[in-house]
């Protein structure tokens, strides 16, 4: 266990020989997360402000995949970021584009697209009637729990 977090098992190259021959399933508390776009936890607020726009993150266990829901209110547009996990993103109403690096990718309801990572990215709402809502899937967790996920705000 981790001295700094004793729910974290920290395993070592000491511990190879502790790799198990089966595999057993792992059934967490928690499976579903209902109701996301109206139920707030506790960091959202503190990260929808600090990403000046609308996030939802999606609590559940996964240690490898994260997923929020976004939203860009009608002209907004968030910070040029840049971040070495991986992320796909689905546009579920609106219209817009974003600035990956030096390519303008337009989007709508319907599209998704790929950020690559450590590249330079922008996303702006262009519609003029209402928000831009969006699915964001991210392998931030792995890179979290390996130790190595890292985001940098221009």
């Amino acid at each position: 266990m981790s001295k700094a977090n004793p729910a974290v098992i920290d395993y070592a190259s000491k511990d190879f020989a502790k790799v198990p021959s089966r595999l057993s399933a792992d059934q967490p508390q928690v499976l579903v997360h209902r109701n996301v776009w109206s139920t707030e936890l506790q960091g959202d607020v503190a990260f929808s402000k600090e990403r000046k726009h609308l996030v939802r993150v999606i609590d559940l266990p996964s240690r490898v995949l994260s997923m929020t829901l976004g939203g860009l209110e009608s002209g907004q547009s968030t910070n040029r970021h840049r971040h070495n996990y991986e992320t796909i993103i689905y546009v579920l109403s609106g219209y817009g584009y974003s600035m990956v690096d030096d390519h303008r990718i337009e989007w709508a309801a319907g599209d998704a697209f790929y950020v690559p990572v450590w590249s330079w990215h922008k996303h702006t709402n262009l519609s003029e009637t209402g928000p831009a809502r969006y699915v964001a899937c991210e392998n931030a967790p792995m890179l979290q729990n390996l130790g190595i996920a890292l985001r940098e705000e221009a």
